[in-house]
């Protein structure tokens, strides 16, 4: 059962990334033409778009590469270590450099709202901060559920 569920879990993983990789090779060069044909005076927005949307599928794979990893930890019994600690730390890092990262592009989602006339990008723009966000805090309480089950067993160990 267990080894299923991780496979499952795994599978998951991989399939989350495809769909991003296909986004990053297809319609990302798209969004930063479409920047570029709004705004004819700066040219440059073209590769700002281009640089934020391809610098936040940098934390974004490292983060699937954690998780991942930890699944792995799972099935060789390796859940309560620091190992799977230090793989939440770096996927609470990921998500918060995902967070840092569009909260800077926030500016060009703006410009591109403002002169298409569709508040809804900014909108979108904000749901994925705010998910990221809830992603960074939700691996830094399992972090830290995991440190202490860590703690309380390694005291447990010592007391035998």
């Amino acid at each position: 059962m267990k080894k299923c569920s991780t496979l499952f879990l795994k599978m998951a993983v991989i399939f989350i990334g495809i769909p991003v990789l296909a986004l990053c090779i297809f319609l990302v060069p798209k969004i930063g033409s479409f920047a570029a044909e709004l705004y004819p005076g700066m040219a440059y927005i073209k590769y700002l778009v281009l640089m934020d949307l391809y610098a936040t599928a940098i934390p974004f794979y490292f983060a699937l590469y954690q998780a991942f990893k930890l699944l792995s930890y799972i099935d060789k019994n390796k859940a309560f270590s620091e190992l799977s600690v230090r793989a939440l730390k770096n996927i609470k890092y990921c998500a918060i450099t995902f967070s840092i990262l569009y909260i800077i592009g926030m500016p060009l989602f703006y410009l591109i709202a403002e002169m298409d006339d569709a508040p809804g990008i900014i909108i979108i723009g904000l749901v994925i901060i705010f998910a990221s966000a809830v992603i960074a805090v939700f691996a830094a309480v399992l972090q830290k559920l995991l440190k202490d089950a860590i703690d309380i067993k390694a005291d447990n160990d010592l007391t035998i």
